[in-house]
């Protein structure tokens, strides 16, 4: 008689409901009510009088909606009321001892943005598809950057190269897409200079068992060191033959592209936000729908029991830490295939450290982790749109914006939330 061993089951306890302590629970209520004050505080200090027109449709839609003109002082003054009753229900759920649900801490920061919107736009228009549009282009490498921290760290590898890959990687897709003549090549190459990071990251942090965020905090040093040397040495003196890569153009999906609103703002894209969705879906369904992200959830949360059924542990790491580098190069492309012209030193801007909280506010969950690089991205957009409109927000607070929404995010909402059991330790076979 023979018997077949069984993959070992991972308690997924990051998705399970958790006895909220009243503590960790008034966190949330706590945050919110600073925002509603601090929204209070700006429209009553700050008021500004005019009318706000949201701007809904463009030329080629199916069909026009109208704008959309509100009064600025009171819109804000009625948004105010509806935050503090949001923080009301906050306070109430956790005074029960319960966490406060997700749809109302994602409600609370629509009208919250939307008071913010109505008072710096007063007296202004401001297009909302650009807004929403240019989010989500920006957003394409920290979603890229989220999934392969997701993956990492799923396995047990905590990924900090991060910032490091999309780096690498936007340096690679420049120089190689300039060689080849094509933004095909450049982003192939970015994906594989992601990987060959990932690569001495598990070389040291699988194989020798070095401390793996001391390893990626190193990793993202030497990577800005190399590629500001190479910049300065090689391809700044070659502009034209190495660092004028051929990039993406916006390839707009019939019919879908021609829905108002959603259209524009998700089907005008360039490649790369395509590829941007596929790999969310992708990722989300190997990860919990497959043997191998079975295997991958398994060694992240118990790897001695993984072993004990022979799943090649650190195999499966090298694997997964491997198919994560490419995942994140392929968001270092972005930059110099659909961003901007060239490659320049450090243009990355330490994108891959507000990934990596992306992935711990979205509770390495490759989904919400996708969710919240979208909110920062949409963040780091606001400051431009801002700009182009005239508002008076101080400039050196629109630029400060995205990591004021990071620490929001990751201090003030994650609540309690659990990594993979084995998340940062190295296996040593027994």
């Amino acid at each position: 008689m023979t018997t077949t061993a069984k993959v070992p089951v991972p308690i997924d306890k990051s998705a399970e409901p958790v006895a909220v302590p009243r503590r960790a629970a008034l966190k949330a209520p706590i945050m919110l009510g600073v925002v509603t004050l601090l929204v209070a505080l700006l429209v009553g200090l700050g008021a500004r009088a005019g009318d706000t027109t949201f701007q809904l449709a463009t030329d080629t839609d199916f069909f026009d909606l109208p704008e959309i003109t509100l009064p600025s002082t009171a819109t804000v003054w009625t948004l105010v009321v509806l935050l503090a009753a949001c923080t009301a229900a906050s306070a109430l759920l956790a005074s029960r001892g319960r966490r406060t649900p997700l749809w109302l801490v994602g409600l609370f920061a629509l009208l919250a943005m939307t008071a913010f919107l109505t008072w710096a736009a007063a007296d202004e228009s401001l297009t909302v598809i650009g807004l929403l549009g240019g989010s989500i282009t920006l957003a394409v490498p920290l979603v890229f950057g989220a999934l392969g921290g997701v993956l990492g760290e799923r396995a047990g590898v905590v990924n900090i190269a991060i910032d490091g890959q999309l780096l690498f990687g936007a340096f690679a897709a420049a120089m190689v897409g300039t060689l080849v003549g094509s933004p095909w090549g450049g982003l192939v190459a970015a994906m594989l200079a992601g990987a060959l990071v990932a690569l001495v990251l598990g070389f040291f942090a699988i194989t020798y068992f070095v401390d793996q965020v001391i390893v990626g905090v190193v990793l993202n040093v030497l990577v800005i060191g190399l590629t500001s040397f190479l910049f300065g040495q090689v391809l700044t003196e070659n502009p034209d033959t190495l660092n004028a890569p051929e990039h993406f153009s916006r390839l707009p999906i019939p019919v879908l592209g021609q829905i108002p609103v959603i259209g524009p703002v998700l089907f005008r894209q360039t490649i790369l936000v395509y590829l941007m969705y596929v790999a969310v879906a992708v990722v989300a369904w190997a990860l919990y729908r497959t043997k191998w992200g079975l295997r991958v959830r398994a060694v992240g949360e118990h790897p001695k029991a993984a072993d004990t059924v022979g799943i090649k542990v650190n195999r499966t790491r090298y694997t997964t830490l491997l198919i994560a580098g490419l995942v994140a190069g392929a968001g270092g492309a972005t930059y110099t295939l659909v961003s901007v012209p060239q490659f320049g030193e450090e243009m990355t801007d330490g994108a891959g450290y507000i990934a990596l909280a992306a992935v711990i506010f979205g509770r390495w969950d490759p989904i919400r982790a996708t969710l919240a690089a979208l909110l920062f991205g949409f963040a780091s957009n606001l400051q431009l749109a801002l700009s182009v409109i005239g508002s008076p927000v101080p400039s050196q607070f629109m630029l400060m914006l995205p990591y004021v929404v990071t620490i929001i995010a990751v201090a003030g909402l994650v609540g309690a939330s659990r990594a993979p059991a084995a998340d940062g330790v190295p296996y040593r076979k027994e």
